[in-house]
């Protein structure tokens, strides 16, 4: 069985056509689905939204309607992957063009993300931890504990390097040893760029 995209788009289709009933329930499992993705683009289109009217200054109506078009116009490459751009396997035999994607998104933007969030809110150059407890701990409700700090500061930082790069690792340990180290070598310098930029920028000199 497949993994991704190839698993929900080529392996499940499979596994309903053998089915008995396999296109009631395949019809019932995709329509569902398009609810689950399309209430997911709902929320994750209103937060570009909000950034796009906050840094620019437009209203909501112009915000829409330009990133429409962007969203619309990059996710076509994803859209025509599977039938008019299926000769492009850009990860190597039988991958896809969202599978390309796929790896971008899971694999890079969400655990770099991740990490350079938590040391933007740990470091002094950042947000630093006593503006982030302050904020995270106005109102009612459950406090964070200050105790947290070392955990945030340097073990967080650890299981999300590791799980980074075990991402890669399980990406690219089938494509041939040549083509895993120089991904890894890739994923290094880009950890190495984001804890350069957090421990080494915005340091005050000292007079």
């Amino acid at each position: 069985m497949g993994a991704g995209p190839s698993l929900l788009f080529i392996t499940l289709p499979n596994l309903f056509n053998s089915m008995k009933g396999g296109r009631i329930w395949g019809t019932l499992f995709f329509i569902f689905m398009s609810f689950a993705a399309l209430s997911t683009i709902i929320a994750v289109f209103e937060n570009i939204i909000a950034m796009f009217m906050d840094m620019c200054s437009w209203s909501r109506k112009k915000s829409v309607a330009v990133n429409f078009v962007l969203i619309t116009a990059l996710s076509m490459p994803a859209i025509l992957g599977f039938n008019l751009l299926s000769n492009i396997q850009p990860l190597g035999e039988g991958s896809s063009i969202m599978d390309l994607e796929d790896f971008l998104v899971s694999s890079n933007l969400l655990p770099l993300g991740s990490l350079a969030f938590v040391m933007f809110c740990v470091r002094k150059n950042g947000w630093g931890f006593e503006n982030f407890i302050k904020e995270a701990n106005h109102g009612d409700g459950i406090k964070f504990p200050h105790w947290i700090r070392l955990y945030m500061q340097y073990i967080l930082p650890v299981i999300v390097t590791i799980i980074y790069l075990k991402g890669y690792y399980d990406t690219f340990k089938s494509k041939g040893t040549a083509m895993l180290v120089g991904w890894f070598i890739f994923a290094v310098f880009l950890l190495a760029v984001i804890f350069g930029i957090s421990i080494f920028t915005g340091r005050k000199k000292k007079a």
